[in-house]
């Protein structure tokens, strides 16, 4: 199931949701997001820039996405996980999946991979998601949103996006 290839250059999902740039400004951190869409090697994607810090507490960027338009979950369980084309600066990032049971900010699913220099698959199944301060399972079944994310030291990050979804 394709969550975005990132055709449409308003960054509006192919699920008709928007992605959005998130830092932990809304939490008083000093890290700025700046996500936007760019063609890289003649394709489309999207790109999340910017230089994670750690003063006041901070220490995330996110490009975040709503897997529904109406606030409902997304039934993902009929698939393995979530599989990424990506491309960066060789360093680590995360997805973070959220669900109803994610009720606070800094609650979410999180599974971990490197963006190098080259164009790469990665395939996270759902398994390898785990839970980051709360203690129920990850229930694929009852996804909200999904972000791409930054975070946990200061680095300048640069991640590239060339397509996101679900497999089987």
């Amino acid at each position: 199931m394709l969550i975005d290839d990132f055709s449409r250059d308003d960054l509006v999902s192919t699920l008709g949701t928007r992605w959005r740039g998130v830092s932990d400004r809304v939490m008083g951190g000093l890290s700025q997001a700046v996500l936007g869409r760019v063609v890289i090697d003649g394709g489309p994607a999207l790109h999340l820039t910017g230089e994670v810090r750690l003063e006041n507490n901070g220490g995330f960027l996110q490009a975040a996405l709503d897997l529904t338009r109406t606030g409902e979950t997304l039934d993902a369980s009929g698939y393995t996980g979530v599989r990424l084309v990506v491309r960066g600066n060789d360093e680590q990032y995360s997805v973070h999946l959220r669900t109803p049971e994610t009720v606070r900010p800094w609650q979410s699913y999180r599974a971990h991979f490197a963006a190098g220099e080259d164009w790469k698959t990665i395939d996270l199944p759902f398994a390898a998601f785990q839970p980051h301060r709360l203690s129920a399972p990850l229930d694929p079944g009852r996804l909200r949103r999904i972000g791409l994310v930054a975070i946990g030291r200061a680095f300048t990050a640069d991640l590239a996006v060339a397509r996101i979804g679900f497999y089987r």
